[in-house]
Protein backbone atom coordinates (compact mmCIF):
# COMPACT_ATOMS: atom_id res chain seq x y z
CA UNK A 1 0.00 0.00 0.00
CA UNK A 2 1.21 3.63 -0.85
CA UNK A 3 2.08 5.84 1.59
CA UNK A 4 1.22 9.81 1.68
CA UNK A 5 4.04 11.83 1.67
CA UNK A 6 4.36 15.16 4.16
CA UNK A 7 7.18 17.10 3.68
CA UNK A 8 7.96 19.82 6.00
CA UNK A 9 8.58 23.41 4.57
CA UNK A 10 9.62 26.68 5.32
CA UNK A 11 11.86 29.22 5.99
CA UNK A 12 15.20 28.60 7.71
CA UNK A 13 15.20 28.92 11.58
CA UNK A 14 11.58 28.05 12.43
CA UNK A 15 11.81 24.74 14.03
CA UNK A 16 11.37 22.39 11.00
CA UNK A 17 14.33 20.19 11.96
CA UNK A 18 12.87 20.41 15.46
CA UNK A 19 9.75 19.44 14.42
CA UNK A 20 10.75 16.31 12.30
CA UNK A 21 12.84 14.70 15.09
CA UNK A 22 10.06 15.23 17.77
CA UNK A 23 7.73 13.25 15.96
CA UNK A 24 10.24 10.49 14.53
CA UNK A 25 11.30 10.28 18.25
CA UNK A 26 8.06 9.82 20.14
CA UNK A 27 4.20 8.56 19.76
CA UNK A 28 5.54 7.66 15.96
CA UNK A 29 6.66 4.34 14.82
CA UNK A 30 10.07 4.71 12.33
CA UNK A 31 11.85 2.18 10.18
CA UNK A 32 15.19 2.84 10.39
CA UNK A 33 17.43 -0.22 11.12
CA UNK A 34 17.14 -2.27 7.75
CA UNK A 35 19.92 -4.36 7.35
CA UNK A 36 22.93 -2.95 4.23
CA UNK A 37 20.48 0.22 3.79
CA UNK A 38 22.40 3.20 4.05
CA UNK A 39 20.28 6.08 5.26
CA UNK A 40 20.35 9.72 5.69
CA UNK A 41 17.84 11.88 7.87
CA UNK A 42 16.26 13.31 5.08
CA UNK A 43 13.07 11.39 5.39
CA UNK A 44 11.71 9.05 8.15
CA UNK A 45 8.80 6.40 7.70
CA UNK A 46 6.13 6.84 10.44
CA UNK A 47 2.47 6.28 11.91
CA UNK A 48 -0.37 8.60 13.54
CA UNK A 49 -3.10 6.86 14.35
CA UNK A 50 -4.21 4.13 11.45
CA UNK A 51 -2.18 6.00 9.18
CA UNK A 52 1.19 5.45 8.22
CA UNK A 53 3.11 7.95 6.01
CA UNK A 54 6.64 9.00 5.11
CA UNK A 55 7.82 12.49 6.97
CA UNK A 56 10.25 14.73 4.90
CA UNK A 57 12.62 17.55 6.25
CA UNK A 58 13.79 20.01 4.07
CA UNK A 59 16.14 22.71 3.87
CA UNK A 60 15.07 26.33 4.68
CA UNK A 61 13.33 28.67 1.83
CA UNK A 62 14.67 31.57 1.39
CA UNK A 63 13.36 32.90 -2.14
CA UNK A 64 15.64 36.12 -3.23
CA UNK A 65 18.46 34.88 -1.96
CA UNK A 66 20.91 33.91 -4.40
CA UNK A 67 23.29 31.82 -1.80
CA UNK A 68 24.99 28.83 -3.21
CA UNK A 69 23.56 26.94 -0.21
CA UNK A 70 20.57 28.93 -0.02
CA UNK A 71 20.00 28.06 -3.66
CA UNK A 72 20.49 24.44 -3.17
CA UNK A 73 17.71 23.92 -0.18
CA UNK A 74 15.45 25.94 -1.95
CA UNK A 75 15.62 23.35 -4.94
CA UNK A 76 15.65 20.98 -2.35
CA UNK A 77 12.45 22.21 -0.76
CA UNK A 78 10.42 22.92 -4.25
CA UNK A 79 11.34 18.83 -5.29
CA UNK A 80 9.65 17.95 -1.65
CA UNK A 81 6.64 19.94 -2.15
CA UNK A 82 6.33 18.67 -5.99
CA UNK A 83 6.26 14.76 -4.40
CA UNK A 84 4.52 15.21 -1.45
CA UNK A 85 0.82 14.62 -1.09
CA UNK A 86 0.33 17.29 1.99
CA UNK A 87 2.65 20.17 2.98
CA UNK A 88 3.00 20.65 6.32
CA UNK A 89 4.01 24.70 6.60
CA UNK A 90 5.80 25.94 9.79
CA UNK A 91 6.37 29.97 10.59
CA UNK A 92 7.74 30.96 13.67
CA UNK A 93 4.86 32.33 15.68
CA UNK A 94 7.13 34.19 18.13
CA UNK A 95 8.96 36.47 14.60
CA UNK A 96 5.80 37.04 13.49
CA UNK A 97 4.43 36.79 9.94
CA UNK A 98 7.07 38.20 7.39
CA UNK A 99 7.74 38.59 3.72
CA UNK A 100 9.69 35.61 3.32
CA UNK A 101 6.75 33.60 4.76
CA UNK A 102 4.75 35.53 2.43
CA UNK A 103 6.42 34.27 -0.40
CA UNK A 104 6.76 30.51 0.43
CA UNK A 105 2.94 30.60 1.06
CA UNK A 106 2.10 31.85 -2.88
CA UNK A 107 4.51 29.14 -3.53
CA UNK A 108 2.60 26.47 -1.72
CA UNK A 109 -0.78 27.87 -3.24
CA UNK A 110 0.45 27.53 -6.60
CA UNK A 111 1.12 23.99 -5.97
CA UNK A 112 -2.29 22.95 -5.49
CA UNK A 113 -1.19 20.79 -3.06
CA UNK A 114 -3.23 20.34 0.73
CA UNK A 115 -1.44 22.61 3.44
CA UNK A 116 -1.44 22.35 7.09
CA UNK A 117 -0.26 25.70 8.63
CA UNK A 118 1.75 25.17 12.03
CA UNK A 119 3.03 28.13 14.21
CA UNK A 120 5.84 27.37 16.05
CA UNK A 121 7.41 28.13 19.36
CA UNK A 122 4.10 28.90 20.92
CA UNK A 123 4.80 27.50 24.21
CA UNK A 124 2.98 30.11 27.01
CA UNK A 125 0.09 32.04 26.45
CA UNK A 126 1.51 35.30 25.89
CA UNK A 127 2.61 34.45 22.54
CA UNK A 128 -0.60 32.83 21.22
CA UNK A 129 -1.85 36.36 19.94
CA UNK A 130 0.66 36.27 17.68
CA UNK A 131 -1.08 33.24 15.46
CA UNK A 132 -4.16 35.56 14.05
CA UNK A 133 -1.69 37.55 11.81
CA UNK A 134 -0.98 33.98 10.09
CA UNK A 135 -4.36 34.12 8.69
CA UNK A 136 -3.13 36.67 6.10
CA UNK A 137 -1.54 33.41 4.15
CA UNK A 138 -4.64 32.31 3.21
CA UNK A 139 -3.94 29.00 3.85
CA UNK A 140 -6.78 27.93 6.60
CA UNK A 141 -6.34 27.81 10.16
CA UNK A 142 -3.02 28.43 12.02
CA UNK A 143 -2.77 25.75 14.69
CA UNK A 144 -0.31 26.16 17.50
CA UNK A 145 2.27 24.47 18.32
CA UNK A 146 5.87 24.02 19.85
CA UNK A 147 7.85 21.16 18.70
CA UNK A 148 10.47 21.98 21.73
CA UNK A 149 8.01 21.56 24.12
CA UNK A 150 6.25 18.84 21.90
CA UNK A 151 2.66 21.15 22.69
CA UNK A 152 -0.31 20.59 20.06
CA UNK A 153 1.20 17.76 17.82
CA UNK A 154 -1.52 15.70 17.79
CA UNK A 155 -4.05 18.60 16.94
CA UNK A 156 -1.37 19.44 14.11
CA UNK A 157 -1.18 15.60 12.73
CA UNK A 158 -4.51 15.15 12.88
CA UNK A 159 -5.13 18.23 10.31
CA UNK A 160 -1.94 16.33 8.04
CA UNK A 161 -3.98 12.97 8.14
CA UNK A 162 -7.24 14.46 7.53
CA UNK A 163 -6.24 15.46 4.34
CA UNK A 164 -4.65 12.03 2.86
CA UNK A 165 -5.58 10.91 -0.17
CA UNK A 166 -7.85 8.66 -0.72
CA UNK A 167 -7.25 4.70 -1.76
CA UNK A 168 -7.81 4.13 -5.39
CA UNK A 169 -10.48 2.66 -6.86
CA UNK A 170 -9.87 -1.24 -8.62
CA UNK A 171 -10.06 1.02 -12.13
CA UNK A 172 -7.37 2.35 -11.41
CA UNK A 173 -5.52 -0.50 -10.36
CA UNK A 174 -5.50 -2.50 -13.53
CA UNK A 175 -2.90 -0.08 -15.04
CA UNK A 176 0.16 -1.83 -13.38
CA UNK A 177 2.42 1.38 -12.42
CA UNK A 178 6.06 0.59 -13.17
CA UNK A 179 9.29 2.74 -12.21
CA UNK A 180 12.60 3.23 -13.57
CA UNK A 181 14.66 4.29 -10.49
CA UNK A 182 18.31 4.87 -10.25
CA UNK A 183 20.60 8.04 -9.80
CA UNK A 184 21.29 10.30 -12.76
CA UNK A 185 22.95 9.14 -15.37
CA UNK A 186 22.65 5.19 -15.30
CA UNK A 187 20.36 4.91 -18.52
CA UNK A 188 17.23 5.37 -17.11
CA UNK A 189 15.14 7.04 -20.37
CA UNK A 190 17.34 5.31 -22.97
CA UNK A 191 15.50 2.00 -21.31
CA UNK A 192 12.87 3.62 -20.54
CA UNK A 193 12.68 4.50 -25.07
CA UNK A 194 13.78 1.14 -25.39
CA UNK A 195 11.05 -0.51 -23.75
CA UNK A 196 8.49 1.53 -25.22
CA UNK A 197 10.16 1.44 -29.06
CA UNK A 198 10.43 5.48 -29.02
CA UNK A 199 12.19 8.51 -28.09
CA UNK A 200 9.55 9.86 -25.26
CA UNK A 201 11.98 10.67 -22.85
CA UNK A 202 14.94 13.48 -23.31
CA UNK A 203 18.67 11.07 -23.40
CA UNK A 204 21.75 13.24 -22.66
CA UNK A 205 25.09 12.18 -20.81
CA UNK A 206 24.68 15.00 -18.77
CA UNK A 207 23.15 13.54 -15.19
CA UNK A 208 19.73 14.24 -14.51
CA UNK A 209 18.74 15.67 -17.96
CA UNK A 210 15.19 14.44 -17.08
CA UNK A 211 13.54 17.44 -14.68
CA UNK A 212 9.97 15.76 -13.40
CA UNK A 213 9.03 11.93 -13.43
CA UNK A 214 7.64 11.03 -17.13
CA UNK A 215 4.78 8.60 -17.13
CA UNK A 216 4.27 6.93 -20.08
CA UNK A 217 1.12 4.34 -21.14
CA UNK A 218 1.47 1.03 -23.27
CA UNK A 219 0.43 -2.53 -23.22
CA UNK A 220 2.11 -5.36 -23.07
CA UNK A 221 1.16 -9.27 -22.96
CA UNK A 222 -2.54 -8.07 -22.60
CA UNK A 223 -1.48 -6.03 -19.80
CA UNK A 224 -1.67 -2.22 -19.67
CA UNK A 225 1.18 0.08 -17.97
CA UNK A 226 2.13 3.36 -16.59
CA UNK A 227 6.05 3.44 -16.69
CA UNK A 228 7.32 5.76 -14.87
CA UNK A 229 11.21 7.53 -15.88
CA UNK A 230 12.12 9.02 -12.75
CA UNK A 231 13.25 12.29 -12.92
CA UNK A 232 17.07 13.18 -11.97
CA UNK A 233 17.87 16.93 -11.51
CA UNK A 234 20.08 19.36 -14.09
CA UNK A 235 22.94 20.42 -13.16
CA UNK A 236 24.09 24.11 -12.35
CA UNK A 237 27.44 25.05 -12.12
CA UNK A 238 26.35 26.81 -8.42
CA UNK A 239 25.19 22.95 -6.95
CA UNK A 240 27.76 20.38 -6.16
CA UNK A 241 27.12 17.14 -6.81
CA UNK A 242 26.38 16.08 -3.77
CA UNK A 243 23.36 18.08 -3.82
CA UNK A 244 22.57 16.10 -7.19
CA UNK A 245 22.42 13.23 -5.75
CA UNK A 246 20.23 14.27 -2.34
CA UNK A 247 17.46 15.55 -5.12
CA UNK A 248 17.20 12.21 -7.03
CA UNK A 249 16.55 10.48 -3.80
CA UNK A 250 13.60 12.64 -3.15
CA UNK A 251 12.03 12.48 -6.97
CA UNK A 252 13.00 8.62 -7.21
CA UNK A 253 11.23 7.94 -2.83
CA UNK A 254 8.24 9.20 -4.73
CA UNK A 255 8.47 7.16 -8.13
CA UNK A 256 8.95 4.12 -5.52
CA UNK A 257 5.62 4.99 -3.45
CA UNK A 258 3.39 4.98 -5.80
CA UNK A 259 5.20 1.92 -8.38
CA UNK A 260 3.99 -1.89 -8.39
CA UNK A 261 7.18 -3.17 -9.57
CA UNK A 262 10.54 -0.99 -9.35
CA UNK A 263 13.21 -1.28 -12.17
CA UNK A 264 16.72 -0.72 -10.61
CA UNK A 265 19.14 0.47 -12.73
CA UNK A 266 22.91 0.82 -12.05
CA UNK A 267 25.58 1.19 -14.48
CA UNK A 268 27.73 -1.41 -15.23
CA UNK A 269 31.26 0.79 -15.78
CA UNK A 270 30.66 2.56 -11.94
CA UNK A 271 29.54 -0.58 -10.39
CA UNK A 272 27.03 0.50 -7.07
CA UNK A 273 27.38 3.33 -4.97
CA UNK A 274 25.99 5.06 -1.82
CA UNK A 275 23.39 6.61 -3.15
CA UNK A 276 22.72 3.19 -5.44
CA UNK A 277 22.40 1.00 -2.38
CA UNK A 278 20.17 3.53 -0.77
CA UNK A 279 17.32 3.97 -3.42
CA UNK A 280 17.68 0.38 -3.65
CA UNK A 281 16.89 0.29 0.35
CA UNK A 282 13.79 2.73 -0.80
CA UNK A 283 12.12 -0.26 -2.98
CA UNK A 284 12.66 -2.64 -0.11
CA UNK A 285 11.32 -0.89 2.86
CA UNK A 286 8.28 -0.08 0.44
CA UNK A 287 7.34 -3.92 0.33
CA UNK A 288 7.99 -3.06 -3.76
CA UNK A 289 8.82 -5.97 -6.16
CA UNK A 290 11.99 -5.60 -8.19
CA UNK A 291 14.41 -6.30 -10.83
CA UNK A 292 18.25 -5.21 -10.94
CA UNK A 293 18.86 -3.84 -13.99
CA UNK A 294 22.74 -3.67 -14.87
CA UNK A 295 23.22 -1.22 -17.53
CA UNK A 296 25.80 -0.35 -20.47
CA UNK A 297 26.89 -3.94 -19.93
CA UNK A 298 27.93 -3.66 -23.50
CA UNK A 299 30.62 -1.29 -22.59
CA UNK A 300 32.45 -4.34 -20.63
CA UNK A 301 35.25 -6.11 -21.29
CA UNK A 302 34.32 -10.13 -20.58
CA UNK A 303 35.19 -13.77 -20.12
CA UNK A 304 33.57 -16.32 -19.03
CA UNK A 305 33.44 -15.61 -15.39
CA UNK A 306 32.63 -11.76 -15.54
CA UNK A 307 29.10 -11.87 -15.21
CA UNK A 308 29.57 -14.34 -12.26
CA UNK A 309 31.51 -12.23 -10.41
CA UNK A 310 29.25 -9.22 -10.96
CA UNK A 311 26.50 -10.93 -9.35
CA UNK A 312 28.29 -12.02 -6.98
CA UNK A 313 29.45 -8.54 -5.77
CA UNK A 314 26.03 -6.51 -6.57
CA UNK A 315 24.18 -8.89 -4.29
CA UNK A 316 26.65 -8.76 -1.59
CA UNK A 317 26.15 -5.22 -1.76
CA UNK A 318 22.45 -5.81 -1.62
CA UNK A 319 22.54 -8.35 0.36
CA UNK A 320 18.88 -7.49 1.71
CA UNK A 321 17.35 -7.70 -1.57
CA UNK A 322 18.83 -10.97 -2.86
CA UNK A 323 15.32 -12.09 -4.07
CA UNK A 324 15.56 -9.60 -6.83
CA UNK A 325 16.23 -11.17 -10.23
CA UNK A 326 19.26 -9.39 -12.09
CA UNK A 327 19.60 -8.97 -15.95
CA UNK A 328 22.70 -7.40 -17.70
CA UNK A 329 21.16 -5.23 -20.19
CA UNK A 330 22.62 -2.23 -22.92
CA UNK A 331 20.01 0.14 -23.61
CA UNK A 332 21.97 1.30 -26.69
CA UNK A 333 22.38 -1.68 -28.33
CA UNK A 334 19.16 -3.20 -26.98
CA UNK A 335 20.91 -6.55 -25.17
CA UNK A 336 18.10 -8.48 -23.92
CA UNK A 337 15.82 -5.45 -23.11
CA UNK A 338 13.35 -7.91 -24.60
CA UNK A 339 13.28 -9.51 -21.19
CA UNK A 340 12.59 -6.80 -18.58
CA UNK A 341 8.73 -6.60 -19.00
CA UNK A 342 8.59 -10.38 -18.79
CA UNK A 343 10.60 -10.42 -15.80
CA UNK A 344 8.83 -7.24 -14.49
CA UNK A 345 5.33 -9.12 -14.83
CA UNK A 346 6.71 -12.37 -12.98
CA UNK A 347 7.83 -10.26 -10.20
CA UNK A 348 4.47 -8.59 -9.97
CA UNK A 349 2.36 -11.48 -9.74
CA UNK A 350 4.93 -12.99 -6.96
CA UNK A 351 4.13 -10.32 -5.08
CA UNK A 352 -0.20 -10.53 -5.46
CA UNK A 353 0.29 -14.47 -4.89
CA UNK A 354 -2.46 -15.46 -2.34
CA UNK A 355 -1.85 -18.77 -0.38
CA UNK A 356 -4.91 -20.75 1.33
CA UNK A 357 -4.38 -21.06 4.84
CA UNK A 358 -4.56 -25.01 4.77
CA UNK A 359 -1.08 -24.98 2.55
CA UNK A 360 0.45 -22.25 4.10
CA UNK A 361 -0.25 -24.10 7.20
CA UNK A 362 1.24 -27.55 6.00
CA UNK A 363 4.42 -25.55 4.51
CA UNK A 364 5.14 -24.16 8.14
CA UNK A 365 4.91 -27.40 9.51
CA UNK A 366 7.50 -28.97 6.90
CA UNK A 367 9.76 -26.29 8.16
CA UNK A 368 9.27 -26.85 11.53
CA UNK A 369 10.24 -30.54 11.23
CA UNK A 370 13.11 -29.91 8.85
CA UNK A 371 14.65 -27.24 11.61
CA UNK A 372 13.76 -26.98 14.78
CA UNK A 373 12.56 -23.90 16.32
CA UNK A 374 15.47 -22.26 18.83
CA UNK A 375 14.95 -22.30 22.79
CA UNK A 376 16.06 -19.68 25.45
CA UNK A 377 17.05 -20.26 28.75
CA UNK A 378 14.96 -23.82 28.21
CA UNK A 379 11.78 -22.30 26.25
CA UNK A 380 11.31 -23.45 23.43
CA UNK A 381 9.64 -21.49 20.70
CA UNK A 382 6.37 -23.14 19.11
CA UNK A 383 5.10 -21.63 16.02
CA UNK A 384 1.53 -22.91 16.18
CA UNK A 385 -0.63 -21.32 12.76
CA UNK A 386 0.03 -18.64 9.85
CA UNK A 387 -2.47 -16.95 7.58
CA UNK A 388 -1.51 -14.54 5.41
CA UNK A 389 -2.77 -10.78 6.27
CA UNK A 390 -2.31 -9.09 2.71
CA UNK A 391 -0.19 -8.96 -0.41
CA UNK A 392 1.70 -6.57 -2.52
CA UNK A 393 3.95 -7.32 -0.21
CA UNK A 394 2.84 -11.25 0.87
CA UNK A 395 2.80 -10.34 4.67
CA UNK A 396 2.15 -13.39 7.07
CA UNK A 397 1.10 -13.33 10.71
CA UNK A 398 2.38 -16.38 12.34
CA UNK A 399 1.52 -16.99 15.61
CA UNK A 400 3.78 -18.26 18.98
CA UNK A 401 4.09 -19.35 22.29
CA UNK A 402 6.52 -16.14 22.80
CA UNK A 403 7.41 -13.94 20.25
CA UNK A 404 10.77 -13.25 22.00
CA UNK A 405 11.68 -16.27 21.13
CA UNK A 406 12.05 -15.58 17.76
CA UNK A 407 15.21 -15.55 16.99
CA UNK A 408 16.30 -13.36 13.42
CA UNK A 409 18.26 -16.17 12.27
CA UNK A 410 15.13 -18.65 12.15
CA UNK A 411 12.77 -16.00 10.96
CA UNK A 412 14.80 -15.58 8.07
CA UNK A 413 14.78 -18.79 7.63
CA UNK A 414 10.70 -19.39 7.29
CA UNK A 415 10.99 -16.25 4.96
CA UNK A 416 13.76 -18.04 2.52
CA UNK A 417 11.66 -21.72 3.25
CA UNK A 418 8.77 -19.54 2.34
CA UNK A 419 9.96 -18.25 -0.99
CA UNK A 420 11.39 -21.41 -1.96
CA UNK A 421 7.85 -23.32 -1.39
CA UNK A 422 5.74 -20.29 -2.65
CA UNK A 423 7.68 -19.48 -5.91
CA UNK A 424 8.24 -15.48 -4.04
CA UNK A 425 12.01 -14.64 -5.56
CA UNK A 426 11.20 -11.61 -7.10
CA UNK A 427 9.57 -10.05 -4.21
CA UNK A 428 9.81 -9.11 -0.35
CA UNK A 429 7.86 -10.99 2.36
CA UNK A 430 6.97 -9.89 5.27
CA UNK A 431 6.37 -12.21 8.64
CA UNK A 432 4.79 -10.98 11.76
CA UNK A 433 4.97 -12.95 14.84
CA UNK A 434 2.16 -12.77 17.59
CA UNK A 435 2.05 -14.47 20.97
CA UNK A 436 -0.93 -17.07 21.71
CA UNK A 437 -1.72 -19.09 24.37
CA UNK A 438 -2.45 -22.64 22.64
CA UNK A 439 -5.49 -22.86 24.41
CA UNK A 440 -6.75 -19.47 22.71
CA UNK A 441 -6.33 -21.12 19.29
Amino acid sequence: MTKPLVAIVGRPNVGKSTLFNRLIGRRLSIVEDTPGVTRDRIYADAEWLDYAFTLIDTGGIEPDSDDKIAVQMRRQAELAIETADVILFLVDGREGLTSADEEVASMLRKSKKPVVLGVNKIDAQKFEEGMYEFYELGLGTPITISASQGLGLGDLLDEVVRDFPKAEGEEEHRRINIAVAGKPNVGKSSLVNALLGEERSIVSDIPGTTRDSIDSFFSYGGRDYTLVDTAGIRRKRSIEDESIERYSVIRSLGAVRRADVVLFVCDAEQGLSEQDVRIAGYAHEEGKPSVVLVNKWDLIEKDTYTMDKFKKKLYADLSFMSYAPMLFVSALTGQRVGKIMDLANEVYDQSCRRITTGTLNDILNEAVMAVEPPSDKGRRLKLYYATQASIQPPTFIVFVNDSNLVHFSYERYLENYFRKSFGLEGTPVRLYFRSKKKEEG
